[in-house]
């Protein structure tokens, strides 16, 4: 049997997540945080972008499918027939 969780502590998740996700990369992004390190190798990068990334996918898993709807162009279709 699957324990119990509340719903709003499930719908803060994906938002911490998101929050990670963004704070991470503005940080690697302004370089404040290396992408890659002789000592820990790729290690800042996955805790900062991979990390996040994968517990949102967990969390939401039809979001890459609502990102990629918001991205395309919508075709305008005319309920009217157009006679000329």
């Amino acid at each position: 049997m699957r324990p119990q969780t509340h719903p709003s502590r499930h719908s803060h998740l994906p938002a911490a997540a998101m929050l990670w996700l963004l704070g991470g990369s503005a940080l690697l992004l302004t370089t404040l945080v290396p992408v890659r390190t002789d000592l820990l190798g790729w290690t800042p990068a996955f805790w900062l972008v991979g990390a996040p990334l994968a517990v949102l996918l967990v969390l939401e898993p039809s979001l890459p499918r609502q990102l990629l709807a918001l991205c395309r162009p919508r075709r305008h279709t005319s309920h009217r027939a157009v006679w000329h």
